[in-house]
């Protein structure tokens, strides 16, 4: 069942994986037949014609997806109505069938609602299948609209010698060559497993697209071409405002200028992959798709070209003189232009043209990523709040002071590292080494959970970077309280990062320091610029994903702490064995004492199955050791005689108090019930006759003849779910005219009972709002939960709920009878809320009893595939209905009916055990029932 879940998961993302590859094989065969269109030379007609003709269809498919929609959400209203027709029908119908027909029509009734609701889920989950689709063809009908009005006015604008020289101009800005792959990218895509790898290749093709775009607009605005003032809005507020400089750089041309002297990203992604994977790359590579083509296998393709003869200045100068190379800002007189020479660099556009999409590469940002993650630590800083209030006793003592920490321990090892300290250990230290991870990585992220805490409230500040360069403290300032500007990433080691990059970056032959200094720049500006800061911030939220799914985990396995805690045990069946001397149904008292003096104390009295018997108040401010309220006490436990009585501990240390009371009140009720028949030795016959006979008057339900020893302990259990039943919606419609702590006290009862039944019960209220298991929030479960999302809370608890009662099992009869033991049905495997429900009225409909799991299919109250999934969770126990009924000893187990029904291998096992011989060949279920309980 935990693989089921985990498989759940991993469904979920990979849906996603695949919705993210779908854009980008969409992005990648936009950029790819844009780009044949122009080298082709089909601008023109042809490419209009064919968008035309796209749009057309894409429109067509619109309309008819449309119409789908509207025609399943008249189908759906149908059924809403005729299900709202049926309700009132049955209502005002139902005496009269009963009276001519009998209760079978009920059966049909049932599977016809079951078939409509079936149909309604299919026309749903159908509905939001189209709603998806019509969200997809909207977005192309868009971009195909745009597209074309775009070529039809540059095909208007332009003469077809004029169309020539266009393409050209394009097709040298674009350096398609030099980008992207559309073979290469298409296998990379199809090879990764994880979500953000493929978001890193559709960042880097929408970069590139931008990018296309906005010299194609240049294009089109310097051939006389105009678009439409409601399409450039709308693609004005399409695009990425932080890209803006992007855009007029490569509309400008400098895209080609860069790479006349650095070699293309894709290309630098691809040997750093190999390098940093393979320990190697082979300059003979050759791309797919490429092996046919006439520089195949051409080690020239991976080397960085180089400018001969020419340093920076000369060749920036050569080009601004031709007017090839644009300079993007206008040289000042003042003072702070003359201290930067950066802002009168010619080449400063090219660098930063080369470094954006050298950033955005996904090759490049998956190798550089993982060296972060290795290579990144955490530093906490106590902030002006926090340096005052934090001390010693503080619960953040300790996280405002942590200092490089490695990320890498909040995260599970790395598989190679992990494969090398296997190596030489044998099975067992694999395991303790695999435990003692598990458990560092657990408390690693605990522990940045609370940092998270601390943070939100304003003491401590969490920074993740690299190590520094050097000691960045001031000499009179302990570090915490060095100034954040000496903190900057320039001051961060990035000295693998530039190892790793300029070994597939720089020319293999060496080239003029010069120009490797311009390459290094481009490389210091993709890493300090654009890839540490996204790294950080990706890597703060991984730590918090991890964390957060840890604690998560932690709360949960709380929680199944509590559910799998079992009935409470009193004292003195401590020391017998649990499966020789069960527990058992025994009555308990629950007590809430209250540490507000306008509140009163309550005593309640709850049997076997946890209905209320009798309470008792205690009037605020009222002490249980005065005389009056201390015989008040006796008296209700004599007449209820509780194998226990459990005290919440809502009331803090009063509770304490309230137990130590209580527990020597109850030592002097035992004490006068099981000496109630001896005679005192200063008590003479008319006395105790007499004392017997009030005796008799107070306690009328009590026999003379039972000698049995009352005992009776007192305990404090934890009334947190208690707490809430008192105050929630479930207690006011159970009790409506009770007390708040009177509810509590009862609750506090049952929880002692049946701490599985109070979780399932608090998670069958649902919210306005349709979501069951709400009010689980609201239990104090782990300390740390108020930061932890609540979906994935409650979708947490309610598989811990399911786990908890497949492993025990649910009595039947018990929650088919009683309301707050019903919401156990629903976490039985193969039922569900709705099942649930139509089992109890089933069972209510046959006289509220079933005696034994067969009849529940001799009586058609569930069918055989429900049945047969969920039958070996429910349990048949005795009730005082099936006193004279010789129950199947195996129907109040975990084992499922075809061992001991269809197969008789249980039966089998009892036989061969009692050396019953050939006896064994009695069929009869009497037979069978006696040798399995022998």
């Amino acid at each position: 069942r935990n693989n089921l879940y985990r498989i759940m998961d991993e469904d979920a993302e990979w849906e996603r994986m695949v919705e993210a590859r779908s854009k980008i094989e969409t992005i990648l065969n936009e950029l790819n037949d844009e780009v044949r269109a122009e080298e082709d030379g089909k601008a023109g007609e042809e490419h209009l014609l064919k968008l035309k003709e796209q749009l057309t269809m894409a429109q067509q498919r619109l309309e008819n997806t449309v119409k789908d929609e509207e025609r399943v959400k008249v189908e759906l209203q149908g059924l809403e109505k005729a299900k709202e027709l049926s309700a009132d029908g049955d209502k005002e119908n139902d005496d009269d069938d009963d009276d001519l027909f009998g209760d079978d029509d009920d059966e049909e009734d049932e599977a016809t609602k079951a078939t409509k609701e079936k149909q309604k889920a299919s026309l749903q989950s159908h509905l939001d299948t189209i709603t998806t689709l019509l969200q997809t063809q909207s977005e192309q009908v868009a971009r195909l609209d745009a597209a074309y009005h775009e070529a039809e006015a540059a095909a208007a604008a332009t003469s077809r010698g004029e169309r020539s020289n266009l393409i050209a101009a394009l097709s040298k800005k674009l350096c398609r060559d030099k980008l992207w792959h559309y073979r290469d990218y298409n296998e990379y895509v199809s090879s990764i497993l994880e979500y953000r790898h493929v978001m890193d290749i559709k960042g880097y093709l929408n970069l590139i697209k931008e990018g296309n775009q906005a010299i194609r607009k240049k294009a089109s605005t310097l051939g006389g071409a105009s678009s439409s003032k409601s399409s450039k809005d709308k693609n004005k507020r399409s695009k990425r405002f932080d890209w803006d400089l992007y855009r007029t750089c490569v509309s400008e041309g400098l895209r080609d200028i860069c790479y006349r002297f650095v070699l293309s990203p894709f290309r630098v992604g691809i040997k750093l992959e190999e390098t940093h994977n393979k320990n190697g790359f082979s300059y003979e590579r050759i791309l797919p798709g490429d092996e046919n083509k006439p520089d195949a296998g051409e080690p020239r393709q991976w080397m960085t070209p180089k400018i001969e003869d020419a340093n920076p200045q000369e060749f920036a100068s050569e080009l601004v003189g031709s007017g090839e190379l644009v300079l993007l800002s206008t040289a000042r007189d003042d003072a702070d232009w003359q201290d930067n020479p950066e802002m009168n660099d010619p080449l400063k556009g090219c660098r930063y043209v080369a470094a954006m999409e050298l950033a955005h590469e996904p090759r490049i940002r998956r190798v550089l990523r993982a060296i972060y993650r290795s290579e990144a630590v955490i530093t906490t800083r106590p902030t002006s709040k926090g340096l005052g209030i934090i001390d010693g006793f503080h619960e953040y003592y300790g996280l405002h002071l942590l200092r490089n920490k490695p990320v890498k321990e909040h995260f599970p090892m790395d598989a190679a590292e992990l494969e090398k300290r296997r190596a030489r250990l044998n099975a067992e230290e694999v395991k303790e080494l695999d435990a003692e991870l598990k458990l560092k990585e657990t408390n690693s992220c605990i522990q940045y959970l609370n940092m998270l805490k601390a943070e939100r409230s304003g003491d401590i500040s969490i920074h993740v970077h690299l190590p520094f360069v050097g000691d960045v403290s001031d000499n009179d300032k302990p570090w915490y309280k060095c100034e954040l500007e000496n903190l900057g990433r320039d001051r961060q080691d990035v000295g693998k990062f530039m190892e790793a990059l300029e070994r597939v970056y720089f020319p293999a032959d060496n080239d003029t320091d010069e120009w490797n200094d311009e390459r290094r720049k481009i490389l210091k500006m993709a890493l300090v610029n654009y890839l540490l800061p996204q790294f950080e911030a990706e890597t703060r939220r991984d730590l918090k994903d991890v964390s957060t799914k840890v604690g998560v985990e932690a709360a949960a396995q709380t929680l199944r702490d509590m559910a799998m805690e079992g009935p409470y045990r009193p004292s003195h069946l401590l020391g017998e064995n649990r499966f020789i001397v069960p527990t058992g149904d025994v009555p308990i008292v629950g007590v809430c004492s209250s540490n507000d003096p306008k509140d009163g104390t309550f005593l309640a009295a709850v049997n076997g199955r946890g209905e209320l018997t009798d309470h008792l108040a205690i009037p605020g401010g009222t002490s249980i050791t005065s005389e009056k309220i201390r015989e008040k006490v006796i008296t209700f436990l004599m007449q209820t005689r509780p194998a226990a009585v459990v005290v919440g501990s809502g009331a803090g240390v009063g509770c304490k108090l309230t137990a130590r009371r209580l527990g020597e009140v109850i030592t002097q009720a035992t004490e006068r019930w099981n000496n109630r028949l001896i005679q005192g030795q200063d008590e003479d016959d008319e006395d105790f006759e007499a004392r017997m006979q009030t005796f008799r008057l107070m306690h009328s339900n009590i026999d003379d003849d039972d000698d049995e020893v009352w005992k009776c302990n007192v305990d404090i259990v934890d009334d947190n779910v208690a707490q809430l039943f008192g105050r929630s919606v479930r207690g006011k419609k159970e009790f409506p005219d009770m007390a708040v702590n009177l509810k509590v006290a009862i609750a506090t009862a049952r929880w002692a009972k049946d701490p599985l039944g109070e979780l399932a019960y608090t998670w069958s209220s649902a919210s306005d709002a349709g979501v069951f298991g709400t009010e689980m929030l609201f239990l104090n479960i782990h300390p740390l939960q108020r930061l932890l999302p609540k979906p994935m809370l409650l979708r947490e608890y309610e598989r811990v709920l399911c786990d908890v009662t497949a492993s025990v099992g649910v009595d039947l009869n018990g929650a088919c009878t009683y309301d707050h033991l019903h919401g156990l049905l629903t976490f039985v495997p193969g039922l569900g809320p709705r099942k649930a429900n139509n089992l109890k009225q089933s069972v209510s409909r046959i006289g509220g009893v079933v005696s034994s799991r067969k009849s529940l299919l001799v009586k058609r109250l569930m069918g055989p595939i429900v049945y047969n999934n969920s039958v070996a969770f429910l349990r048949i126990r005795a009730t005082d209905h099936l006193q004279d009924q010789l129950l199947h000893p195996l129907d109040d187990s975990r084992c499922h009916p075809d061992v001991y029904h269809r197969n008789k291998w249980a039966i089998k096992i009892a036989v061969d055990a009692l050396e019953l011989g050939d006896s064994a060949s009695n069929d009869s279920e009497d037979y069978a029932i006696t040798a399995l309980r022998d």
